[in-house]
């Protein structure tokens, strides 16, 4: 997983094929809970990059995906929005949510 340093948004998101933002929140159980599932995800999904974004720090970023409660993760296609879940999923219907878009 990569962490979100602040480079310009639009080249993260708006990469060809697939491309997954976990919105967390340091202050959030449910964020920690996903946060090892999400990183299982990544190792075995090499060709999907899987970025977190610190909603606190990057407010502006989360504000413009509108988000609104965290953990969110939003599935980006060719620079689009195709899909997000909100709250804690198990790793099964996490990776099961991802190959629907593959």
């Amino acid at each position: 997983m990569i962490d979100y340093q602040g480079q310009a948004y639009q080249e993260v998101i708006g990469k060809q094929g697939l491309v997954i933002v976990q919105y967390f929140a340091t202050w959030c159980g449910p964020c920690k809970m996903l946060k090892p599932v999400l990183e299982s995800l990544s190792t075995e999904l090499t060709e999907i990059p899987f970025y977190r974004l610190d909603i606190d720090l990057f407010r502006t970023q989360a504000i413009e995906a509108g988000i609104r409660s965290v953990p969110t993760v939003v599935l980006y296609k060719d620079g689009e929005e195709v899909d997000r879940q909100s709250g804690y999923q198990p790793k099964e219907r996490i990776s099961a949510w991802i190959n629907q878009f593959k």
